[in-house]
């Protein structure tokens, strides 16, 4: 798992990445220094499940991905599957090569859990 984070945190703008359990708790991180793992840990799982019950009230489908942009950079939180894949970015990064750099970490975390 750590691999796959490692892999990630190699893209052009990614500043880090980390796995988080639906329930907040991290599993693995690979996150820069200056972010707090467990409250970032929290925030996505906080995120996911507002919004996920707010889809259900909508009677639409699952949630998949979460972009989160700030003033600092960007936070990407993903479905995947074994918990949700938090993605940290610069400001200016390629959101397309992100996603499809997000999309190959999750194979790769499916295939190794």
């Amino acid at each position: 798992m750590y691999q796959v984070l490692n892999e990630l945190n190699k893209t052009s703008g990614v500043t880090g990445s980390m796995v988080v359990g639906n329930d907040g708790i991290v599993i693995a991180a690979d996150l820069d220094a200056n972010y707090e793992v467990e409250t970032i840990g929290a925030l996505a799982a906080s995120i996911q499940a507002n919004i996920q019950k707010s889809l259900d009230r909508l009677d639409t489908s699952s949630l998949k991905q979460v972009t989160i942009e700030a003033e600092q950079g960007k936070l990407f939180f993903t479905d995947a599957g074994l918990g949700i894949l938090v993605v940290t970015t610069a400001r200016d990064v390629n959101i397309g090569l992100i996603r499809l750099e997000i999309k190959n970490a999750i194979s790769k975390l499916r295939v190794a859990s």
